[in-house]
């Protein structure tokens, strides 16, 4: 299920104060100013032609396909369209119905209920992150001598240093990775990845008062990092690894869940979609189901749509312009739009130039329901951020 779109007057409920609607009023209006697309995939024609009927009572619709109509297939997509208040009465009519529509008024109420949450409470031992306040950066700290970025470090000192101007610059967290992920990079192996990241994570969390995560898909240097301060793994793989899942759960860490199809060596080669959203939320929705089902908090996960892995330019800025749509899953949303290739293109810029395009792209997916940025340049996204959240706000 995916709810494609929420159109809204968030001013709403303050200009019917101003008139002095009376608070029982406002509150049975306001969900019928929200209007909502919901897409659903692969519903049997009897069930299509039903749902489309029960909205229409209710002054709603869906669409359905040609064929489910005239009987020349036996299963259609639907895309149902109504206001809160609208869905709210189908579920209650859906609810006495057979066909596995009962079911479905659940489904719905769960996935509207996850769509609108925003009070994310980010559980992290000794720190605690409210993503409802503000949007939160995740600063990037590269121990490699290949980033695409040409920001890499290799010694320790260095390292601190730089984490701690990341920090004053805004970095609310300091994601630290030993491996390359750029399109076409190589793999490191084990030793010299853990020689890279370890020490660095044991320095920084003496040093620093901020959450650090570790930029891994390996369960080994995962591990090692969460026992020497690390308190987050962000696994570009999605929880591809049994044993990654694992060794989360048992330290009781949080995780940063990303979607990728392939390797970065080859995932440039896999940019093929039949529906790309639609496959983004299914990809999380079963990793999500995987690490809560060996014990990992759902008060831990963050889901990322993997912006620039198996992505072609127009697809990363399909995805920036329909983030909201994650929305759907019930986590904190992180995006890394920092210095990538899609703003290269459209700014005809090297990595180190891309720092305008970077705010832009930031501020585009906080307005759309990112929780944190992940990025390289904490100052000017900081100051980008704190402008669209206020006003956001105000």
């Amino acid at each position: 299920m995916r709810i494609l779109q929420s159109v809204r007057n968030k001013n709403l409920k303050k200009l019917m104060q101003e008139i002095r609607v009376d608070s029982y009023g406002v509150g049975i209006m306001l969900p019928k100013a929200n209007h909502y697309l919901v897409r659903l995939n692969k519903v049997s024609n009897i069930s299509a032609n039903i749902l489309k009927q029960e909205m229409l009572s209710l002054g709603g619709d869906v669409a359905v396909s040609r064929g489910a109509l005239t009987g020349s297939v036996k299963k259609t997509d639907c895309l149902l369209m109504g206001t809160l208040s609208q869905f709210d009465r189908l579920n209650n009519k859906l609810a006495a119905q057979p066909f596995g529509l009962n079911r479905l008024a659940e489904s719905l109420r769960s996935s509207f209920t996850r769509y609108e949450r925003e009070d994310f409470i980010l559980d992290l031992g000794r720190y605690r992150l409210n993503l409802g306040v503000r949007t939160h950066i995740m600063g990037i700290l590269n121990i490699t001598p290949d980033s695409f970025s040409g920001d890499g470090l290799l010694h320790k000192d260095c390292a601190l240093k730089y984490a701690g101007q990341l920090i004053r610059d805004g970095a609310d967290i300091i994601d630290v990775g030993g491996e390359s992920t750029r399109p076409g990079a190589r793999p490191v192996s084990l030793k010299e990845e853990l020689g890279r990241v370890i020490p660095v994570i044991k320095l920084l969390s003496k040093k620093i008062k901020v959450p650090i995560s570790v930029d891994t898909v390996k369960p080994q240097v995962a591990e090692q990092a969460l026992d020497n301060g690390a308190v987050i793994v962000n696994d570009i793989t999605g929880l591809k690894d049994p044993k990654m899942v694992k060794e989360i759960a048992r330290k009781r860490a949080a995780v940063v869940i990303m979607h990728m199809k392939g390797t970065p060596r080859s995932m440039q080669k896999n940019t093929v979609y039949v529906s790309l959203l639609d496959e983004i939320i299914e990809y999380l929705g079963e990793r999500i189901d995987r690490a809560t089902s060996v014990g990992i908090s759902p008060e831990k996960i963050i889901v990322d749509p993997g912006l620039g892995f198996a992505k072609s330019a127009e697809q990363n800025l399909e995805i920036l312009n329909n983030l909201r749509d994650l929305k759907v899953l019930g986590q904190p949303i992180l995006v890394g739009p920092s210095r990538k290739s899609f703003i290269g293109k459209l700014l005809k810029t090297a990595p180190q130039e891309r720092i305008f395009g970077t705010v832009a792209a930031s501020v585009i997916a906080a307005g759309n329901g990112a929780k944190i940025i992940r990025t390289h340049d904490c100052l000017a996204v900081k100051q980008a951020l704190k402008v669209g959240d206020g006003i956001n706000k105000s």
